[in-house]
C-alpha cells in the first residue's frame, strides 16, 4: 500500500465563514482525531489532497500528516465534496498504528470474460467493495476475482475469493459478489404478440 507526506497547518478559523476563507486560500478544512488524542482543527493543501487520493490507494492511502513539525499516521475518512464541482470540502484525518489492524472499504474488481455471457447469459454483480481489516500497511489497493469459467447459473461468494495475507474481511462467506443469469426474455416482445392476439380476437 502506498503511503504518502502531507503538511498541515492548524487553523483558528472556525465555522462556515473561517472555512470558506480557507477554501478561497486553495486549502481544504480538516480536523485530526483519534488514538485517545485530542481533536486538533488544521487545513491542507486542496491540490495536494486530491493527487493524494487519486492514486492507486485512493482513500485508503496512508497519510503520514505533519502538524507543528510532529508527524503523525492517519487515514483520510468522511471526505465530504462539492456535489457540483467534485471538489473536497472538506475531510477528517483519523490517528491510526501501524501496529493495529483498521476497517476499510476496498474495491472489488472482476477480471475476465465469462463463458457464460459469450453464451447469452446477463453478469450481474452485487459487491463492488469488500469490508475488511488489516494493518495499515497491509490494506491491499484492490481486490481481483476472474469470472473468466463463469457459466449460466454459477455465483460468486465472498468465501470463494482469495484474499491477500495479513487481511481479514468483515462480511459473511455466503455474501454473494455476483452471478450469471439466464438471458431475459424481452417484455417488449411479449407485450407485441399479447396485442397482436388480442387483436384477432376481437376480428
Amino acid at each position: 500500500m502506498a503511503d504518502a507526506t502531507l503538511t498541515a497547518e492548524r487553523r483558528s478559523a472556525l465555522g462556515k465563514g473561517g472555512a470558506g476563507r480557507i477554501r478561497r486560500e486553495g486549502r481544504v478544512p480538516a480536523v485530526v482525531y483519534g488514538l485517545g488524542g485530542d481533536s486538533v482543527p488544521v487545513s491542507v493543501g486542496a491540490r495536494e489532497l486530491a493527487h493524494l487520493l487519486a492514486g492507486p490507494s485512493g482513500v485508503n492511502t496512508l497519510i503520514t500528516l505533519n502538524v507543528d513539525g510532529t508527524d503523525e499516521l492517519t487515514l483520510a475518512r468522511q471526505i465530504q465534496r462539492n456535489p457540483l464541482k467534485g471538489s473536497i470540502t472538506h475531510v477528517d484525518f483519523v490517528r491510526v498504528r501501524a501496529d493495529q489492524t483498521v476497517e476499510a472499504e476496498v474495491p472489488l474488481h472482476l477480471t475476465g470474460d465469462a463463458e457464460g455471457v459469450s453464451r447469452g447469459g446477463v453478469l450481474e454483480q452485487a459487491l463492488h467493495h469488500l469490508s475488511v481489516e488489516a494493518r495499515p500497511s497491509d490494506l491491499p489497493t484492490s481486490i481481483e476475482f476472474d469470472i473468466s469459467a463463469l457459466m449460466i447459473g454459477d455465483t460468486v461468494h465472498v468465501r470463494d475469493i482469495a484474499i491477500p495475507a495479513g487481511v481479514t474481511v468483515v462480511q459473511g462467506g455466503d455474501a454473494l459478489v455476483a452471478q450469471i443469469s439466464a438471458p431475459r426474455v424481452s417484455r417488449a416482445a411479449g407485450g407485441e404478440g399479447a396485442a397482436e392476439g388480442e387483436s384477432a380476437g376481437e376480428g
